[in-house]
């Protein structure tokens, strides 16, 4: 009866750093520039990789959809952020909610299992060289692909389905900058062990299987690296798969710093946590898509080669 008496939430307010208004104002020009470097770095790879036809190959493929992901995965968060940075009463409404929540867990889950598949590309490329042409056909990365955005959607359909059927009848305050499904999910007014329990399984498909493919990949990788005669044949393998490694090592990095990280037993010291874990969170969200492009134009010499002719078409069509 208690329930059934209260007001069904209609919107939610963002709580951000509303308690830190000088902050807020300095936040709001680092992530607009850190999202600025996004659109434009991600934006140029997935401009060369389209228009050079040397890099018409499935790793380039694999490397423009991860940079397509990376757009939309900051685009249904970060502009929201930055609006909350600018405006009082931070609210959106439960559409609009559930919307944002879809989004950005589905790219989340869609660029775990992208990572996935590329690991497997590298894995082909340096262990099967001759059979790569035909294993790594158009009919089967294009499939590995489309796959991975299937997966991620799927998997993001379920779980916000599953939220957006709990009652919200009480409080409407999340403590996040956007609408992070657990922090919503507090503000249900009924029993969300269920939810709780999809997630677990689901993270541990999305998050736990693809770390484990990938390790797999990069220890048969490693072990014929390693065969190979000349110390000059040993760093050009290395070098193929170098890119790839380092972006999951900061993804996955930073996702186990994020949740394996002791929590603090000290109530006075909770609001500070909170804050750091936002905050972490929120440059999570910014950091890696900023990184990736970064990190394969600045270890790939057919990237930059690709970039300096794009450049110099564009020069040369100006005059």
């Amino acid at each position: 009866m208690e329930v059934a008496n209260q007001s069904i939430v209609a919107e939610f307010v963002l709580l951000g750093l509303s308690d830190q208004p000088r902050l807020e104002k300095t936040f709001f020009v680092l992530i607009l520039l850190m999202y600025l470097v996004i659109l434009l770095g991600n934006g140029v790879l997935i401009l060369v990789t389209v228009s050079d036809s040397h890099l018409h190959t499935p790793m380039y493929f694999f490397l423009g959809n991860l940079s397509f992901l990376d757009i939309c995965y900051t685009t249904s968060s970060i502009p929201l952020v930055l609006d909350g940075f600018l405006t009082l009463r931070k609210t959106i409404s439960f559409s609009g909610c559930a919307v944002q929540m879809f989004l950005s867990f589905a790219m989340g889950a869609t660029e775990c299992v992208l990572l996935g598949m590329m690991a497997f590309d590298r894995y082909v490329a340096i262990c099967n060289p001759l059979r790569y042409p035909v294993v790594m056909s158009k009919a089967a990365y294009v499939p590995m692909a489309a796959s991975s955005w299937v997966a991620g959607g799927a998997n993001s359909l379920v779980q916000i389905s599953l939220a957006v059927q709990l009652p919200f009848c009480g409080d409407n305050i999340v403590n996040h900058f956007t609408c992070e499904i657990l922090a919503v999910l507090k503000l249900a007014c009924a029993d969300i062990s269920i939810n709780v329990i999809s997630m677990g399984v689901t993270n541990m498909i999305f998050l736990g299987v693809p770390v484990l493919f990938i390790f797999v990949s990069y220890i048969f990788i490693l072990t014929t690296i390693l065969r190979i005669p000349s110390a000059e044949g040993r760093r050009k393998a290395f070098s193929t798969c170098s890119a790839h490694l380092t972006v999951v090592v900061i993804f996955y990095g930073t996702i186990l710093f994020m949740y394996a990280k002791p929590k603090s037993k000290d109530p006075l010291g909770a609001d500070k946590q909170d804050v750091s874990d936002k905050l972490i969170s929120l440059f999570y969200g910014v950091l890696i898509p900023m990184l990736n492009p970064i990190i394969y134009s600045l270890r790939n010499k057919d990237v930059k080669t690709a970039v300096r002719s794009l450049v110099s078409q564009k020069c040369f069509t100006q005059q």
